[in-house]
């Protein structure tokens, strides 16, 4: 079926027509739009016309236990033990995660994300139930929605005691996900951790997607390793590295040695700094950090830099609205990004870092796009209106209309 987007509005000023065939953008420009028969016409009414959103990086297993798991610490090792506590005590039950990830999943798409790739614990405790729940809410999105999963493994992987987790890394690589994961800089091994990460990865033909360095400590410097280690085996699926906090303690020129070899190893690094600025630098009450990467580095030296939300509603991150736009705003804010670099660094970035083609709005790109009424880019982020309208590959998924008003009762009685 033919589909056209009328009186779009580009970032340039430009108001155009889309017309899309068989989910991709075949032409823009103006007065495309003819009353075809059976033809789908969606009037944008000046909107403007933007690339759909992604998340990079999510863990909708826990999303929304907020007020379920407290997290009275509020650092990582807090939220880590509420979470454990909390498993150990029987709270997530199969149903009751499933309609949490599909709940997580709704907030995306009604916010303009039409991509996500998010981290499900695959540990001995508990093997793959919460991937099996994950890819089951998943199901209720199909066409709407793309879903990657990653196998979050436990510590330690290597060695005796590891065995048991590397049983459950296992049965999830049967089970079907598209990536492993893991804490290397958390393991007693995590040179070992990232050696049995890229192993299985090459076996099984998928990527790898590793937290690396959630933490403040400059001694630690685990990003360093994973890039030479990839460098020096040749692998050849994707590499995505999470956080990569100790970078931003770093020297300058330890940032760009370290940023080059990210560079070349063809590592994407994925800032995260809605979890990070809640969990890190709580114990540094003086110039207390910001718990972000080096991103100017990283850019600096051609690596692929993509931006995420990471936890949402949960003990790693009490807060959130499932919305690019306020990671977006944080980059702005945080992270020193002008506004159409970090509108990139939820779409475009995160599309080409997870695998998925570019939308430029040209012929010959995937129509996934998100109308926002907004005037620019820079006033989406700033107010992140909620009157959206989500399309994937030209469909209209999604929804969202802003209301307001200001009700006047009468003069001013004095």
């Amino acid at each position: 079926m033919t589909r056209f987007l009328r009186n779009a509005r580009l970032v340039d000023g430009r108001t155009v027509d889309v017309r899309i065939e068989d989910g991709m953008i075949t032409s823009v420009g103006p007065g495309l739009v003819h009353e075809t028969e059976g033809a789908d016409i969606e009037d944008l009414r000046g909107w403007l016309l933007l690339p759909a959103m992604a998340e990079p990086h999510a863990h909708l297993d826990k999303a929304l236990t907020a007020e379920d798991v407290p997290n009275p610490q509020g650092d990582l090792r807090g939220a880590i033990e509420a979470w454990i506590a909390a498993a150990e005590a029987g709270m997530f039950t199969h149903e009751n995660t499933v309609e949490r990830a599909a709940s997580a999943m709704e907030l995306l798409l009604v916010h303009g994300v039409t991509a996500v790739r998010t981290h499900v614990n695959v540990l001995a405790s508990n093997g793959t139930k919460s991937l099996r729940a994950v890819k089951e809410a998943a199901t209720r999105f199909g066409g709407l929605l793309d879903v990657q999963t990653v196998a979050l493994t436990s510590s330690p992987m290597t060695g005796p005691d590891g065995a048991a987790n590397r049983a459950a890394l296992d049965a999830a690589v049967e089970e079907g996900i598209d990536l492993v994961g893991g804490c290397p800089h958390l393991d007693p091994d995590g040179s070992g951790l990232i050696r049995h990460a890229l192993s299985v990865a090459t076996d099984a033909g998928i990527g790898v997607d590793l937290h690396v360095d959630e933490m403040l400590d400059p001694d630690v410097l685990t990003l360093r390793d994973l890039a030479r280690q990839v460098i020096d085996t040749g692998f050849s699926g994707s590499v995505a590295a999470g956080h990569c906090v100790t970078l931003g303690m770093q020297s300058r020129s330890v940032q760009l040695e370290v940023a080059s070899l990210v560079a070349e190893a063809g590592i994407a690094v994925f800032p995260l700094p809605q979890t990070n600025l809640f969990l890190q630098g709580r114990h540094h009450p003086t110039a207390t950090p910001r718990g972000l990467t080096a991103i100017a580095a990283l850019q600096e030296s051609g690596a692929l830099v993509a931006a995420g939300a990471d936890n949402v509603q949960d003990p790693f991150n009490l807060v959130g609205r499932s919305d690019p736009l306020e990671t977006a705003a944080l980059m702005v804010m945080a992270g020193h990004q002008l506004p159409e670099v970090a509108f990139d660094m939820v779409s475009n970035n995160v599309r080409r870092a997870i695998g998925l083609p570019e939308v430029r709005i040209e012929p010959g790109d995937p129509a996934d796009l998100v109308a926002i009424d907004a005037p620019s880019i820079r006033g989406a982020i700033a107010d992140a209106p909620m009157s959206r309208r989500v399309f994937r590959g030209g469909v209209l998924v999604a929804s969202a209309d802003q209301q307001s008003a200001i009700h006047r009762t009468g003069e001013h009685e004095s």
